[in-house]
């Protein structure tokens, strides 16, 4: 009886990760893309083959193969810990919640937190088995200080550095010619932020502990490096006989769009070097929960980190649009230069606010990023209508995932055990 029971505990997680990688795809990914698709940088085809080639690249190269098992710490369960088959019902539980929770927000066009979603369910799992005492409310508090500071950090750096880019160069008599000059002094720290983006974002799993002065002299080369590589190419790229000042712009736009496509690539590799396990970390706690007992963290095999990236690019092919629209259309109208703005504006946030230790939102930053570049062009340029429908999504990702769990692990464990 136990051993069937066991069977159908792991056959449940192994399908309910799935469906979770599928929304992940749909939700976390699309609106990374988003952007790209959304300024016409990349088509929807294209925005899949670059997600596919960068996400399984940084899942499989670098993908985290130990993962918490407890999403931040913030659920102490050492409580119940002689009761793997419990936690592994309660794990199955919250993803299930956590995945339903994505559907609904995709179905809908709201971009929203992957993680706020797991830890809403796993705070609702352990609620149930162990009370208001078993959660970290501090840690909490900080979870709820990240849906106002994440968006607002990206969106005021996306204004200021939009504000900027317009002045001095598409607003300019001769935007090639004010590119041409400008576009080194750009591309240097671009590439320094991308690199620290790698390093400690993308290469976290790989345990490197570099120190930050080491990184940050790794990153000023590498940026130098593409600012004087960049010399030549946007001399050639910025060569035009054409004297209407529209032509010169549009070819402006056509080299911020290689840039926009550049920094997707790392974005996305950065999102599947980290994000792929905590996909499938749930569904390898259940298997190690019911094979070796309860543990703080737990190991991810690469056969499950390929699945779980396979779950997550055919729920980004098959119902990702619903988001990228969200993000690259409905919010504001997007540019190759607004959404680089956008993209490179929200990839600096996040490289800060981790090191500096401040909880922010992948998700929250960049649409944030996007809002900031709307304000930049004036208030008509932004969609009010949709920025209520995602503030009101974000504020209750945690509460009704939490409520779903709680609701899903009464009932499992009623017929269950």
């Amino acid at each position: 009886m136990e051993l069937s029971l066991h069977t159908a505990v792991l056959a449940a997680a192994t399908i309910t990760g799935l469906y979770m990688a599928w929304n992940i795809g749909a939700n976390d990914v699309a609106n990374a893309m988003g952007t790209s698709v959304g300024s016409g940088a990349l088509t929807l085809r294209r925005a899949i083959i670059v997600a596919a080639v960068f996400e399984f690249a940084g899942a499989m190269l670098v993908g985290g193969t130990v993962t918490e098992t407890i999403q931040k710490g913030i659920v102490d369960l050492h409580a119940v810990s002689h009761q793997p088959l419990l936690i592994a019902i309660g794990m199955t539980c919250s993803l299930l919640a956590a995945a339903i929770w994505l559907n609904i927000a995709t179905y809908m066009g709201w971009p929203v937190s992957t993680t706020h979603s797991i830890v809403g369910a796993v705070v609702g799992f352990g609620i149930v088995i162990g009370g208001l005492r078993v959660v970290d409310w501090g840690t909490m508090a900080f979870i709820a200080a990240s849906w106002v500071l994440s968006p607002l950090l990206g969106g005021i750096l996306a204004y200021i550095l939009f504000t900027f880019l317009r002045a001095r160069i598409l607003n300019a008599d001769r935007p090639l010619l004010a590119l041409r000059g400008w576009g080194p002094f750009m591309i240097g720290p671009i590439f320094v932020v991308l690199t620290l983006s790698v390093v400690f974002k993308g290469l976290e799993p790989l345990h490197l502990d570099l120190s930050f002065g080491a990184a940050f002299g790794i990153a000023c080369v590498v940026g130098l490096l593409a600012a004087f590589v960049s010399v030549p190419l946007l001399r050639r790229a910025t060569r035009s006989k054409r004297r209407d000042r529209d032509a010169r712009l549009k070819q402006t736009e056509r080299v911020f769009l290689v840039l926009q496509v550049m920094t997707a690539c790392f974005v996305a590799f950065a999102h599947g070097s980290n994000d792929v396990a905590n996909a499938v970390g749930p569904m390898a706690a259940v298997y190690g929960a019911l094979e070796h007992g309860f543990a703080e963290t737990v190991s991810v095999s690469y056969k499950i980190l390929l699945i779980g990236a396979a779950g997550i690019l055919f729920g980004l092919a098959t119902y990702g649009y619903k988001i990228m629209a969200t993000v690259g259309e409905r919010i504001t109208e997007l540019t190759p230069s607004r959404g680089f703005v956008a993209e490179f504006a929200a990839a600096t946030t996040i490289v800060t606010a981790s090191k500096l230790g401040l909880p922010v939102s992948t998700t929250h930053t960049l649409v944030g990023a996007v809002i900031g570049v709307g304000f930049a062009r004036g208030i008509g340029a932004i969609n009010t209508g949709v920025l209520r429908g995602i503030a009101a999504s974000w504020l209750i990702t945690v509460p009704f995932a939490a409520g779903l769990c709680a609701t899903l692990f009464l009932i499992a464990r009623a017929i269950w055990l």
